[in-house]
């Protein structure tokens, strides 16, 4: 079975395992990475399809994934954007002494509104985005990278590096669609309570795809910590570095502590 790719980098005590969004790669974190990585060793993992992952067996599958990342990757604090936030979920749920601690940056365990769920985008545009996927590949990643970047203050500056990191390394179509899939059929709220790590919850105000108000839940539920990142859109971390970075400073002194006890 081909390797996951993952490149570590940084130096430090505390490991960070980050997980990046669809249709990306973990160069995305790039604005996260320069600010942390003389203070943390950080694991920046390609899912399966994607970067360079194209080439991995690994299905992109929410429990395969975690699976393999936790095989592959030391015990660290788990951070999960979007897509990438699901598969961090499921990692602490599963594997809790693998993954120390866990930080979600606009993700939320289910993406899909329902009857008992407002705070998520129809499942239409999903399978829209699936079926639209075979006919126009790259202008259906032009909209869905356009949804992302909505409302953020600096919408422009998201927009330019959402793009170069999709289009350099253009995923496979079989590896979005499954990512699709993903996004809209896992729920795992009724496990929230399940939680056992320290978390924090990053949301965008603005996000357009993750509503704030589905994140300050999840941190409800799983005993952890919300933070509202005010100009924010899907990808607060570009634009608003500085202001996700001061919300993972609880996570990083505790396991800086932990480390030292």
């Amino acid at each position: 079975m081909s390797e996951l790719f993952i490149e570590t980098r940084g130096r430090g005590e505390t490991s960070i395992v980050l997980l990046h969004g669809w249709a990306m790669s973990g160069a995305v974190f790039a604005p996260l990475t320069e600010r942390l990585e003389d203070r943390c060793t950080l694991h920046l993992v390609d899912l399966p399809g994607h970067g360079r992952s194209r080439a991995s067996a690994v299905p992109l599958k929410i429990t395969d994934c975690a699976r393999a990342i936790a095989q592959a990757t030391p015990s660290a604090i788990w951070l999960g954007w979007s897509l990438g936030g699901l598969i961090a979920l499921q990692a602490a749920l599963d594997f809790p002494r693998q993954v120390h601690a866990l930080a979600m940056v606009d993700s939320s365990p289910r993406f899909v509104r329902g009857a008992d769920w407002p705070h998520a985008i129809s499942p239409e545009i999903l399978q829209q985005f699936a079926s639209d996927l075979r006919e126009d590949h790259r202008g259906t990643l032009e909209r869905f990278l356009a949804l992302e970047a909505l409302g953020s203050d600096c919408a422009r500056e998201d927009l330019r590096r959402l793009r170069r990191h999709a289009f350099d390394e253009a995923p496979e179509v079989r590896a979005l669609c499954e990512g699709l899939a993903m996004l809209e059929h896992t729920d795992l709220r009724a496990r929230l309570r399940e939680l056992a790590q320290p978390s924090v919850w990053v949301a965008g105000r603005r996000d357009r795809l993750v509503p704030w108000q589905a994140m300050q839940w999840s941190a409800q539920q799983g005993g952890g910590a919300f933070a509202l990142i005010e100009g924010g859109g899907h990808a607060p971390f570009i634009g608003h570095a500085e202001a996700v970075l001061a919300a993972l400073r609880p996570l990083l002194e505790r396991e800086h502590a932990d480390l030292h006890s």
